[in-house]
């Protein structure tokens, strides 16, 4: 079965860091794209950064040159390093992991940045 398990989110102040991991198990992650979701109160689910199995990485306009996205396939974990962070990155993110036309989510973590 496979599952992902997001940590690190958290309460912080306007310019402040944190750093989101995302732990799979029950699959093999190496040649998978994965990605970091995000969703705030009555806002659709939007797309934060990807990362393929090959390491190219894709963000959202509105993250670009504050968030970085990672992965260390040995230890089948997926990471986001959010720095300078605004109130409006606040919301619930998500770890995503694509196998073919198969999407998996982890539950989610919150992310609160206060002014």
């Amino acid at each position: 079965q496979v599952q992902l398990v997001e940590s690190g989110g958290g309460l912080v102040q306007a310019g402040g860091s944190l750093r989101l991991s995302c732990a799979a198990s029950g699959i093999g992650v190496s040649w998978l794209p994965m990605g970091w979701y995000r969703q705030a109160p009555g806002k659709q689910r939007e797309l934060v950064a990807s990362i393929t199995g090959g390491g190219s990485t894709n963000y959202a306009d509105s993250v670009k040159g504050r968030f970085t996205i990672s992965r260390d396939n040995a230890k089948k974990t997926l990471y986001l390093q959010m720095n300078s962070l605004k109130p409006e990155d606040t919301a619930v993110y998500y770890c995503n992991l694509k196998q073919l036309t198969l999407n998996y989510w982890g539950q989610g973590t919150q992310v609160t940045v206060s002014s």
